[in-house]
């Protein structure tokens, strides 16, 4: 397999870009913002320290959205004499959509993962030229013909989840939603990617490849919290070593394909076998071995996640579940299984999904940097290679947006009518432009057939006591998370407004988001 060459084309485009990228290394909002006293920052900022009292370590996103709505739609926050500028308010965050004057910024926690993953998808830097071979490589993977070959193996991997909970059911156990949901995506993106099965549901405890994959992200996001590494040492160790396990672990699984059939024009094929159309190149080895991390580690991290919020807004919200599970029952109806077309046909369950996407976007934040001196909003300066982080679940709660009710869960946000009122660029789940994930009609396809699968089986019940907590790993997910099952009867599809056995579904106000 070819290597990536200076004398192709894309080694001639990235000799281009290299001459044109900004400059490399951290850059804190002091170099590349000329106006930066005008900028708020946290009162009682300590010499040295910066704005670090009451700051927590496990949490800098949940802090960082609690000075959001203190100071205000742009704000900046210094630590360990680092600046970092946060965006959040939605006319400020359009402009930085805006791809002619800014692109993606790889910030510290994203560079953190270069370690792991290099210049994978993800990870890479604008100027790198395997990021768009990879990119027009793997497209293909994600059209809808790919994503109907990928159906029946998701409705496999479904069924083992559904097995799992009816064992919990029949004992009267509850389930562990994050858990569950992990093992669910990770088996779905091994199976319709690469042709692999980690048993993650015959197994006790996490597999080994999730324990390294949070070992990495954990470590990755500790980094931002220290002024030096050297003070992770013994982090640092265990890092090496659960990154060695995540190589190995693809390794094996590559050299198990390349003895082995063909996985049936899956991404792993496509990685080892297409060619570039226009410049006739391959991914290397190496890069082979990263973007197979990368899609293991991002193609079901992020969508855990999302299910696991889903789930919880669900079991707190009955009226909500009743609608949409109505809305399965009559789309469905008495098929065993749903086919592929039917899955789109579910448009309140994916307003659902939106809905916790919304206020919990799994990706919380995506960086920014302007590709030349620039003003943004018409307000504030900014150098060429200056940048900021969106905060994604403050732009997702802008009142000038969403409204003073911002903080309530309601699906109805996502109706077609409220979806074309509302200003673009202002619900950014899957970040934004032409990095924006490459894989997001997998990820809402799966998740929208599962809740859907879900819903039909099962009333969920959430424990009263419950109080909604965050754990922040890069990623974000519910913390101790359990749900009580009752398997159920799917009601006849009936002629006219369907009503689930339960009850009525109608539309009314629901509770605050945080219940």
């Amino acid at each position: 397999m070819a290597e990536t060459t200076s004398g192709t084309r894309a080694g001639t485009v990235a000799r281009a870009a290299s001459a044109e990228a900004p400059p490399k290394g951290f850059r804190g909002a002091e170099l590349g913002w000329p106006e930066l006293h005008r900028i708020p920052h946290p009162p009682y900022r300590l010499p040295l320290l910066g704005d670090v009292l009451g700051a927590s370590r496990s949490t800098p996103l949940q802090d960082s959205l609690r000075q959001a709505r203190r100071l205000g739609p742009i704000f900046r926050r210094r630590a360990f004499g680092r600046e970092f500028v946060f965006v959040w308010g939605a006319r400020l965050a359009t402009d930085l959509a805006d791809e002619t004057r800014f692109a993606k910024h790889v910030g510290l926690g994203v560079a953190n993962l270069r370690p792991v993953v290099g210049d994978a998808l993800f990870t890479a830097y604008n100027h790198e030229p395997n990021w768009q071979l990879a990119h027009d490589v793997l497209a293909p993977g994600f059209s809808r013909e790919a994503m109907q070959a990928y159906h029946p193996m998701m409705l496999d991997v479904a069924e083992r989840l559904t097995a799992h909970w009816d064992r919990a059911a029949a004992a009267g156990q509850t389930v562990d939603v994050p858990g569950d949901m992990t093992k669910l995506t990770l088996e779905t993106i091994a199976r319709t990617g690469f042709g692999h099965d980690f048993g993650s549901f015959e197994r006790s405890r996490p597999h080994p490849f999730v324990t390294a994959m949070v070992g990495t992200l954990t470590y990755a996001q500790r980094l931002n919290t220290v002024p030096s590494p050297r003070l992770l040492w013994r982090a640092a160790r265990r890092n090496e070593a659960d990154i060695a396990h995540l190589d190995r672990t693809v390794d094996d699984l590559v050299r198990a394909r390349r003895a082995g059939r063909s996985g049936e024009g899956d991404l792993l094929d496509r990685m080892l076998e297409t060619a570039h159309p226009e410049t006739g190149e391959r991914l290397s080895a190496r890069n082979v071995r990263r973007q197979v991390i990368t899609f293991l580690v991002a193609g079901h991290e992020t969508t855990s996640g999302a299910l696991s919020f889903a789930l919880h807004y669900l079991s707190r919200h009955p009226e909500v579940a009743a609608r949409a599970r109505a809305e399965v029952d009559r789309v469905w109806g008495d098929a065993t299984a749903p086919g592929y077309d039917q899955v789109a046909k579910l448009r309140y369950v994916r307003r659902v999904l939106d809905e916790s996407l919304r206020l919990w976007p799994t990706a919380p934040a995506f960086a920014r940097e302007a590709r030349e001196d620039t003003m943004l909003a018409g307000e504030h300066p900014m150098r060429r290679g200056a940048w900021a982080l969106v905060l994604t679940p403050m732009l997702h709660r802008d009142p000038d947006v969403w409204g003073d009710d911002a903080e309530r869960f309601d699906p109805d946000r996502f109706d077609a009518g409220a979806v074309r009122a509302r200003a673009p660029h202002t619900f950014k789940p899957f970040g934004t432009g032409a990095r924006a994930c490459i894989g997001r009609q997998f990820a809402l396809h799966e998740a929208t057939l599962v809740l859907g699968l879900l819903l039909r089986r099962y009333r969920l019940l959430s424990d009263p006591a419950y109080r909604l907590r965050v754990t922040e790993r890069l990623t974000v997910i519910p913390e101790g998370l359990r749900l009580r099952l009752e398997r159920r009867t799917p009601a006849p599809a009936p002629d006219g407004p369907v009503v689930d056995e339960g009850g009525s579904a109608p539309r009314c106000p629901v509770r605050g988001a945080g219940d």
